[in-house]
């Protein structure tokens, strides 16, 4: 078992940091008020007695972005761990379905699905993953005779503290890590280094966060509100979710 150097590791996070932080910003700039408000459910805000444009368009907003986020971020995380894994254990992506990570470690072949947290995914995804596993199972059993095949469900942060769930083990947050290094700090190793240019870098979203707030806020409210600036609910919800395309479609 080798051990990957930290300055290594940095080298690794900061360029793809910095890829985030420009995805996020160029996904920011690419959106359009239309979709967002296509998107997003009205009765929700609705019942959550939103009453201004400003806080409506803020809650549309932030709620896109964060979902637009967790995906890239962890891409980038399923792409560190199988570096990490690649120095320490010679993992790599595996060819099977829905398996991001393979390696041998201590004459047991493991095979690896990586996700963000430990409440990732509902009943079904949860089915279709132990499903994937089986059959990778399957596979792995007749390509590599005598050799033990574990499944693992590896959650980049949180805990479980019953990781046996029959067809496969559930490691998350530092017992993840520590599987995939050898490393039981390395979970912490890897905070400093995400930090790279974290507060020049959001500061530069943030203004284009403000202006993209105010331009959807103004066109929001030259649409859906009142000569009083009361939202007016009905055209809203008819924009949403009417039978018959909206003359609001080009809204932009």
């Amino acid at each position: 078992m080798g051990k990957i150097p930290r300055d290594e590791i940095i080298r690794f996070i900061e360029p793809r940091i910095h890829t985030f932080h420009e995805s996020r910003l160029q996904n920011l700039l690419k959106l359009e008020l239309d979709k967002i408000l296509k998107r997003k459910n009205p009765y929700l805000f609705k019942a959550k007695n939103i009453t201004t444009a400003h806080d409506l368009i803020k809650s549309l907003l932030d709620s896109h972005l964060s979902s637009q986020e967790e995906g890239i971020f962890g891409g980038f995380l399923e792409e560190l761990a199988r570096f990490i894994c690649g120095k320490v254990f010679k993992g790599k992506k595996s060819s099977a379905e829905g398996i991001d990570l393979e390696f041998e470690k201590d004459g047991v072949q493991y095979i690896v699905s990586i996700k963000s947290g430990p409440n990732w995914g509902n009943s079904q995804q949860i089915a279709r993953m132990k499903e994937n596993f089986i059959k990778a199972k399957r596979i792995s059993g007749t390509n590599i005779l005598k050799v033990k095949v574990v499944a693992i469900c590896g959650c980049c942060y949180g805990r479980d503290n019953r990781p046996d769930k029959g067809v496969y083990l559930k490691l998350c947050g530092q017992n993840f890590w520590e599987f995939i290094s050898g490393d039981e700090y390395l979970y912490l190793d890897i905070i400093e280094p995400l930090g790279y240019k974290a507060k020049e870098k959001n500061e530069e979203f943030h203004i284009e966060y403000n202006r993209v707030i105010n331009k959807f806020t103004r066109d929001f409210s030259n649409i859906f509100c009142d000569s009083e600036g009361n939202i007016l609910w009905e055209k809203l919800v008819g924009f949403n979710s009417g039978k018959k395309p909206s003359k609001y479609k080009t809204l932009k």
